[in-house]
C-alpha cells in the first residue's frame, strides 16, 4: 500500500530490508553527493537528496564505540534496518532504498575498531568512510576527526586496515593542511592505501564557513592523484543552485561534488529542473520521517535549518513549540497523513504481532510450564530477587545451579526466559524489555509452581534478607575486634545472584 501523497519511492511494502543483493561497487566520478552533517544525514534526509537527484548521500558521522554497542535488527514493520544501542535507541536506520548508495561515515582513531564497525555495517552500505576533517572537540578531544590530519602514520593504519579487511569501498573526508605541499604529501600517502576516493574540504581546520574555501588547494590535490577527488565547502561561495555545483567542479578540477549546507536549507539543490517550492520540499521531509518514525527532535532541527528566516513566522514558531511527530505535522497541516500512516504502521505490527505468535505456538516446547507473569521490582525488599531464591532453593535442595536460555523477538525487541531447573523447563509467557527482567519471570513461574516462596514483601519475613542483617551484623562485629572482613567466596555466593554472560539469539524468522 502506498501512502497518499508520498514522495517517490515512499511505500509501505515491497521490498525487504533483508535482501542481500550483489552491489554494484560505486563510482566516485561525475558525481554529485550529500555531505555527512551531524544531526541532519539521518535517513529522511538521505532519502529525500536521492529523491532530487543526489548520486550518492553521506550518513552523518557515528562513533566507532558507539556502534560497536549496537546489535543489528530488522525492523519488519518499518522495513528498515536498524542498528539499535543498548538502551533501545537507534543509532544509524537504513532500508533498501539507499542501499546501493549510502556510504557510511565513522569517526575513529583505532584501526581495530573501524573494521569492526565496518564488518558490522558492511552488508547493508555501498560504501565505508572516515571522518578527518571534523574541526569539532566532540571529535578532536578523541583524536578523531581533524586531530587524525596531524598523524598520518594512524590514518595510513586505519585505512589500510579497512581496504585489506572488506569488500565495499573505502573512503576519507579531510581538510586542507597549512601547506599546499603538506596537503598534496598527505593525499599521495593517503591514495597509497588503497582507497576508492577521498573527500577534501577546501578550509583549514581552523577555518568556518564565513571563510573563503581554498579552491586552489582542492585543484592540486585533483592535480596530483588518480584517485577520484570530491570537492566539498563551495556552499558559502558558489552553490547557490543546480548550475553552480558544476562552476563549483571546473574551479576545483575535482571529479565529483560534495553538498553540505547548501542541501541542508533546501535538498532539491540536486534538482537539475532547479528548486521545488521550500513548502513541498518540507513536506516531503516530513512524509519519510513518519515513513521511517525519525526522532521528533531530529525532524525539528531538520525543518528548522530548512526555514532559517522564517521561523519567526506563524508556522515556524508553531514548529519551534511541536513537541512531538504529530504536533509537527499539525504544524504543516499534515495531521491526516500522520494519522493514516500510524494507522497502517499499527495494523501490520498487529499483523505480524500475530503471525509471529502463531509461529511461536508451533515451535512451543509441550513440556515447558508456562504462566503469565512479570517482574516488578517494587514488589520486593532491596537487592532481594526471585532468581536469588531460586538459586539458593536449588542449593538446598541440591539440585545443578537454574539454567537461563533467553531469546530476543526481532519485531519489537522484547526478550523471553526460560530457565530449566531439576530438568523442568519454565517460562513466562509475556514478553520483557530486557534479558534480566524476562529471567526474573522465568524464575517467578518455577517458584510459584513449586509452590517456593519469591521473596516478595507480602510473603512476610524473608529469609534472604535475614541471612544479609546477619551478615552485616557480623561485619560489624568484626571491625569493632579489628578482625579481617574478608569472606570465603563460597559465602558470598550465597547472596550474589548469578548472571549468565551469553550473547541473546533472536528468534528465527
Amino acid at each position: 500500500m502506498t501512502v497518499r501523497g508520498s514522495p517517490p519511492g515512499l511505500s509501505l511494502s515491497g521490498g525487504t530490508a533483508t535482501g542481500m543483493t550483489v552491489n554494484t561497487p560505486l563510482c566516485f566520478r561525475g558525481k554529485k553527493i550529500l555531505a555527512p552533517m551531524v544531526r541532519v544525514g539521518t535517513l529522511p534526509m538521505r532519502l529525500l537528496a536521492l529523491d532530487y537527484g543526489a548520486d550518492i548521500v553521506y550518513c552523518e558521522e557515528l562513533i566507532d564505540i558507539k556502534m560497536m554497542q549496537c546489535k543489528r535488527v530488522i525492523n519488519e514493520v518499518l522495513e528498515t534496518v536498524d542498528f539499535v544501542a543498548p538502551n533501545d535507541r537507534v543509532v544509524f536506520r537504513t532500508c533498501e532504498r539507499e542501499r546501493e548508495r549510502v556510504v557510511f561515515q565513522m569517526g575513529s582513531a583505532d584501526a581495530e575498531r573501524a573494521l569492526a564497525v565496518a564488518k558490522l555495517v558492511e552488508s547493508d552500505v555501498a560504501g565505508i568512510d572516515i571522518n578527518m576533517g571534523c574541526p569539532k572537540e566532540y571529535s578532536t578531544k578523541g583524536g578523531m576527526g581533524a586531530a587524525l590530519l596531524s598523524d598520518p602514520d594512524k590514518i595510513e593504519s586505519i585505512l589500510t586496515t579497512l581496504v585489506k579487511g572488506i569488500c565495499k569501498p573505502v573512503t576519507c573526508k579531510i581538510r586542507i593542511l597549512p601547506s599546499v605541499e603538506d596537503t598534496v604529501n598527505l593525499v599521495k600517502r593517503i591514495e597509497k592505501t588503497g582507497i576508492a576516493a577521498i573527500a577534501v574540504h577546501g578550509r583549514k581546520k581552523e577555518e568556518r564557513p564565513q571563510h573563503p574555501v581554498h579552491c586552489d588547494v582542492i585543484k592540486a590535490i585533483s592535480e596530483a592523484v588518480s584517485i577520484p577527488v570530491i570537492a566539498n565547502g563551495g556552499s558559502h561561495d558558489f552553490i547557490k543552485e543546480y548550475a553552480d555545483i558544476e562552476t563549483f567542479q571546473k574551479a576545483t578540477a575535482a571529479s565529483s561534488v560534495m553538498i553540505a549546507r547548501a542541501a541542508m536549507w533546501n535538498p532539491s539543490v540536486f534538482r537539475k529542473e532547479g528548486f521545488c517550492p521550500l513548502k513541498d520540499v518540507m513536506q516531503d521531509y516530513i512524509k519519510y520521517a513518519v515513513r521511517y518514525d525519525n526522532h521528533y527532535t531530529n525532524t525539528k532541527y531538520c525543518l528548522c535549518q530548512m526555514l532559517r528566516e522564517q521561523l519567526e513566522t506563524t508556522q515556524g514558531k508553531k514548529l519551534q513549540a511541536a513537541q512531538s511527530t504529530q504536533e509537527i505535522c499539525e504544524a504543516f497541516e499534515m495531521g491526516d497523513f500522520y494519522e493514516e500512516t500510524t494507522a497502517i504502521f499499527e495494523a501490520k505490527k498487529t499483523s505480524l504481532e500475530t503471525k509471529m505468535q502463531d509461529e511461536d505456538d508451533q515451535m512451543e516446547d509441550p513440556d515447558v510450564i508456562k504462566m503469565a507473569v512479570r517482574f516488578d521490582k517494587r514488589e520486593y525488599p532491596p537487592q532481594i530477587t526471585p532468581k536469588m531464591y531460586l538459586l539458593e532453593w536449588c542449593r538446598k535442595e541440591k539440585h545443578p545451579q537454574p539454567v537461563y536460555e533467553t531469546v530476543q523477538r526481532p519485531l519489537d525487541r522484547l526478550f523471553c526466559s526460560v530457565v530449566t531447573v531439576a530438568e523442568q523447563k519454565y517460562r513466562s509467557t509475556l514478553w520483557d524489555k530486557s534479558k534480566k527482567l524476562a529471567e526474573q519471570a522465568a524464575a517467578i513461574v518455577c517458584l510459584r509452581t513449586l509452590g517456593v516462596p519469591e521473596g516478595k514483601l507480602c510473603e512476610g519475613e524473608n529469609h534472604l534478607m535475614n541471612k544479609r542483617k546477619r551478615r552485616d551484623q557480623e561485619g560489624l562485629i568484626s571491625r569493632d575486634h579489628g578482625e579481617d572482613l574478608a569472606e570465603p567466596s563460597h559465602k558470598k555466593a550465597n547472596f550474589i545472584e548469578e548472571t549468565s554472560d551469553m550473547n541473546v539469539p533472536e528468534m528465527p524468522r
